[in-house]
């Protein structure tokens, strides 16, 4: 700003300016979040150090006479005490001599780590370095990213790459940064997992889990007739991933079968957090152009850009009716057909099932006619009762009256999956339980499928090769 002053005819000087503190206030932003994906909770002082770290230095400790003495014992440190200090992964390679090296280097292990010191640890480990990850195939390529299936060296696991090009005027995109804030804060067993992100002048690539397939793959491949029990298996999921995102605030804003992960035990996982927006009061106006047009709720297909948590409930029903039913609910190819498809099968909304729609200038100039509601267990019939009533309580036209993904955990719908699930840890998978395994879907076709290609892990429309 006071560059902007003193430069009052050299505004590409200004200009300049302001790019290049952009661009190192980005850099500062990436290096914070890559020291945080490898969590631990530290007391944290004013200057963002531990607090225990500062004041005398790694190898010394206060007497009580105040008179500095040398610390000369140091127990030899081994990788447990290396994995619990950096919350590494159990399965992770470490450097030929980096122990050695940390021994001689590092201080006392019951003296707390320094912000600074942990990220110059990962660092030499391996984290944020492109060469750790070695690309095997590319998986997909849109606008703004490449996906590409990788090995890690450090776990010798097999990881997605997604590999952002970094426009130099224009730097990151915005789906990128948003991805990355609201992952690294979400920890759970039904969210995809960000291990680690690499930043180069040219790139930003995002390290996740790789998972086998997406729920749309999943679909093909038992030919769109999935067992009735794996059905409520993988709704059970999503439910409970998106009632932890909620919780916090969080909305996902791009829910369909493409953005949801599968990987070989069943275990389903939220994805592509692109278009995904922490919300801090239920009327906050956010952008209308979100969410596939197929599971876009009708308030957001007729131009409502005030919205909460309901917005991802309206494509969770969607989903499970698609996962049902063998085929997408409402497949139409502009809004306007969209909107028919809605409103031929539940009817045209009217004052009493939705106040205020006939003040709502979008839905006066489609003139829709008068539908009235068909039985949807005509176009579901292997739901039962109670899946025909968790169905409908997602397609609710009023947003407030739909409910939330905690109470549809709650719905009798799921009583045979028993109690536990409930109580699990946020971090612990529902396959942990002996009661809840997968069934053989009835319309599996037994032979070799072509890699999935996570499509999701691309940023939200995207991806050109579907």
């Amino acid at each position: 700003m006071f560059l902007c002053i003193l430069l009052k005819d050299a505004q590409k000087v200004c200009v300049c300016e302001c790019i290049s503190v952009f661009s190192v206030s980005f850099n500062v932003f990436i290096i914070l979040i890559v020291s945080d994906i490898v969590h631990e909770n530290l007391k944290m002082g004013s200057d963002g150090e531990s607090d225990q770290a500062s004041g005398t230095s790694s190898d010394e400790v206060q007497s009580p006479t105040g008179v500095c003495l040398r610390n000369r014992v140091h127990r030899r440190i081994s990788m447990e005490d290396l994995n619990k200090r950096l919350s590494l992964p159990a399965d992770i390679r470490i450097p030929d001599g980096y122990l050695e090296k940390l021994q001689l280097s590092s201080p006392p292990f019951d003296q707390p780590l320094s912000r600074r010191s942990r990220r110059a640890s990962l660092s030499e480990i391996g984290f944020g370095k492109l060469e750790t990850y070695i690309k095997l195939d590319k998986l997909g390529e849109g606008t703004y990213a490449t996906v590409f299936k990788g090995r890690s060296k450090l776990t010798d696991n097999l990881v997605a790459l997604k590999e952002i090009r970094l426009e130099h005027e224009e730097g990151a995109p915005c789906t990128a940064i948003r991805e990355v804030s609201l992952l690294k804060d979400l920890k759970h067993a039904n969210i995809v997992t960000l291990h680690d992100i690499v930043h180069t002048d040219k790139s930003l690539t995002l390290v996740f889990e790789y998972l086998d397939k997406d729920l749309k793959q999943y679909m093909d491949d038992c030919g769109n007739i999935m067992s009735m029990h794996n059905v409520k298996v993988f709704l059970f999921q999503i439910l409970r991933g998106l009632s932890y995102c909620h919780k916090r605030k969080v909305l996902h804003r791009d829910l369909k079968p493409q953005n949801l992960l599968i990987n070989e035990k069943g275990e389903l996982k939220l994805a592509d957090f692109g278009l995904a927006r922490a919300k801090s009061v239920p009327t906050k106006t956010y952008s209308n152009e979100v969410v596939t047009l197929w599971y876009r709720p009708p308030d957001v297909l007729l131009g409502s850009s005030e919205y909460s948590t309901q917005i991802d409930m309206w494509g969770v029903g969607c989903i499970f009716y698609e996962m049902a039913a063998g085929r997408p609910l409402f497949p139409g190819s502009t809004v306007e057909d969209e909107l028919h498809l809605i409103f031929r099968l539940l009817g045209t909304p009217t004052e009493e099932n939705w106040p205020g729609i006939s003040s709502i200038e979008e839905f006066k100039s489609y003139n829709f006619p008068k539908y009235k509601p068909q039985p949807i267990i005509n176009h579901a019939p292997r739901l039962d009762s109670e899946g025909i009533e968790l169905l409908l309580s997602f397609l609710k036209y009023e947003s407030k009256k739909r409910i939330s993904a905690e109470e549809a955990m709650k719905h009798s719908y799921f009583r045979q999956l028993g109690t536990s699930v409930h109580t699990l840890p946020e971090i612990i998978s529902i396959f942990t339980l002996k009661e809840v395994q997968l069934q053989r879907d009835p319309g599996y076709r037994n032979s070799s499928y072509p890699e999935s290609v996570p499509v999701l892990l691309l940023s939200s429309g995207a991806f050109q090769n579907q």
